[in-house]
């Protein structure tokens, strides 16, 4: 993990492939014939004589490219651990022996792989210098009856043997006309993690396929999903853990930066061992988002299918292996091809991602499919069923039903630029148009209810109209909304708020008359007509409007007419024609107030500029 070279094109155009089949059928000196490397490192392995974990070798071939090699564990008890090697796979060669011929673990692997989408490959006959001619022969038709029907169905098939060398090099030349999987360049980089280990000198490695995007050694990743003690609360919830990569090899090679395709070990700084195990992703910052409830399109194997058919309703425990993960769910069928995964734990997958469903107990793989929404599902079954059309839709490769499953919560910026999406933007999130146009509509009938609600005032409250449907909408977005609005001539702002254009209050003759007789009649010493409003009229409404109106105004905790204000002025100014100074006794006897209410009223003739305060007197000013 020293300092990175630039890449050859190995590094570039790297090739993974991968073993499948049954417990003892050579798969493992099968790679030691191609590579010199024996993958059973492991002590058990090597007492047992059987692969345990996950196995990798280079093969350089002789057009100077380099495939991966990964040797998958064949036992019956080990299927995690061989789809966590089979998730990364561009191809696969299915082993055989000749010996024992198709067994049940090739024929699970083979499902497995399917589901997984792996599309081309090899059939290898291993052990093919332990029987005669005509064993031989029957084991090759044998295999290739066994994949008909599958993507490994024409595939080319070589007989070979690990230990005396035959067929090795025209499987050398088969894997070297092997097409690449077609990856993401340019999506967000993601590597579920395979393996982690410590590394003296440089702290903790993970070393993983990468499924999409690129790297590049120095940048900031993101580990998805936290779980457990590095989750904190709410898992799934939790910030991500992040690290700063320092180091790069791909396919044993120092390189610059690791992309879709490429069989990569790391170097992140920052993390122990135990806060990047098997099955967690390393990923662009924010690429990525966990989720417990994921829509999918679901493919049972024939077994489970019988057993599913017509019954699109019962919820059943499985195992979902996703990536490197394995996490226990409860699937809940839609129709005969869509379901609901209700994880667990958090998951931390896209669309397009391939999974596999197993039964915990008798163990068996199930079926799998696709990820399809990972962002809008809803764990109702009644709102699933109802979002039904629009996930069909979204099967077919009908981007907009993205937006029409997002609803009323949108898709932020960042999320709707991922997924290429073109919708209304209102402040930082992106809408259907039609549910953009529902919010308007809703912005202007809001004021307008308002404004029946509350006639006597003169605007709306702009936090009082966020209500109803628009409280779907953050304060942020709302208030883009009320501007666009206002920009578009449908409301106006003013003082006390916003309301709808040239809209004013209308007060009926009775509450005309009213205010017209009590302003005529109010004096300083009295305005308790409040008491006395028409029927049906809001006092305090009514009061508010008389002082945005200019007819009142507040001093302290009591209205006053303006007129009875400037009459009192008046007093003052002719007070001080006589008098040098005037307290507050001098001040009560004038005016005929109290105490309590005559302190705030000096000290507005302070404000207002008629006295001028000075220690516990007043003097003009």
């Amino acid at each position: 993990m020293a300092a990175p070279v630039e890449p050859s094109p190995s590094v570039v155009d790297a090739l993974v492939v991968g073993t499948a089949g049954h417990i003892d059928h050579g798969k493992t000196t099968l790679v030691r014939a191609l590579t010199g490397i024996n993958l059973d490192t492991l002590p058990e392995e090597k007492e047992r004589g059987i692969t345990i974990a996950l196995g990798f070798a280079p093969l350089v071939l002789p057009d100077g490219r380099t495939v991966g090699l990964i040797d998958v564990p064949g036992h019956e008890r080990l299927i995690r651990t061989m789809v966590a090697g089979a998730s990364g796979l561009d191809a696969v060669m299915l082993c055989v022996s000749a010996v024992d011929g198709v067994m049940p673990q090739t024929r699970e692997h083979l499902d497995i792989l399917g589901l997984l989408g792996v599309k081309s490959g090899v059939l290898v006959v291993t052990m093919a210098d332990l029987v005669d001619p005509e064993l031989l022969e029957l084991a090759i038709e044998e295999i290739q009856d066994s994949v008909r029907g599958t993507f490994l169905q024409g595939a080319p098939t070589v007989a070979v043997s690990g230990l005396t060398g035959q067929g090795i090099d025209r499987l050398r030349g088969i894997l070297a006309a092997l097409p690449p999987r077609s990856r993401p360049q340019d999506g967000p980089f993601r590597l579920p993690i395979d393996r982690s280990f410590a590394r003296r000198g440089f702290g903790t490695v993970v070393t993983g396929t990468a499924w999409s995007g690129s790297l590049r050694d120095g940048d900031e990743a993101e580990v998805q999903p936290t779980r457990g003690a590095n989750a904190g609360s709410g898992a799934g919830n939790a910030k991500a853990l992040r690290a700063r990569i320092r180091g790069i090899q791909v396919h044993g090679t120092k390189a610059p930066e690791a992309r879709a395709g490429s069989r990569t070990a790391m170097n992140v700084t920052g993390l122990d061992v135990e806060q990047v195990p098997r099955g967690a992703w390393l990923t662009t910052p924010g690429a990525v988002r966990p989720t417990q409830v994921v829509d999918v399109a679901i493919r049972w194997l024939a077994d489970a299918q019988e057993e599913e058919a017509g019954d699109h309703t019962t919820e059943r425990s499985v195992v979902v292996l996703h990536g490197t993960a394995e996490v226990e769910a409860k699937i809940v069928p839609l129709d005969a091809n869509h379901a609901q995964l209700r994880l667990a734990e958090p998951l931390a997958c896209l669309p397009g991602d391939h999974f596999v469903i197993r039964q915990p107990s008798p163990s068996r793989t199930l079926g799998g499919g696709t990820v399809l929404d990972p962002y809008f599902s809803v764990a109702k079954r009644g709102r699933a069923l109802d979002g039904l059309p629009a996930l069909r839709r979204l099967a077919a490769g009908a981007a907009g039903a993205w937006l029409e499953r997002s609803g009323t919560a949108g898709i932020d910026t960042v999320l709707a630029t991922q997924l290429k999406l073109q919708g209304t933007h209102i402040g930082d999130r992106l809408y259907a148009p039609g549910v953009a146009q529902s919010f308007a509509d809703a912005v202007v009938a809001t004021v307008a209810d308002l404004h029946r609600e509350h006639p006597l005032a003169p605007a709306v409250n702009r936090k009082e109209a966020h209500r109803g449907i628009l409280r779907a909408l953050d304060e942020r977005s709302f208030l883009a909304l009320l501007d666009a609005a206002i920009g578009t001539g449908t409301l106006e702002t003013s003082p006390a708020g916003v309301r709808l254009r040239g809209w004013q209050v209308q007060l009926a003759p009775d509450q005309q008359g009213w205010v017209s007789a009590t302003l005529a009649a109010a004096t300083m010493a009295r305005w308790d007509g409040l008491a006395e409003v028409p029927e049906h009229t809001d006092a305090a409404a009514l009061l508010h409007l008389l002082r945005d109106r200019g007819d009142l105004e507040r001093v302290g905790d009591r209205y006053y007419t303006r007129a009875c204000l400037a009459d009192l002025a008046t007093a003052v100014r002719a007070y001080f024609s006589a008098h040098e100074t005037m307290d507050p006794a001098a001040f009560k006897e004038l005016s005929g107030q109290s105490r309590r209410t005559a302190i705030p009223l000096l000290e507005w003739l302070d404000q207002t500029g008629t006295t001028q305060r000075r220690g516990d007197v007043r003097v003009a000013k």
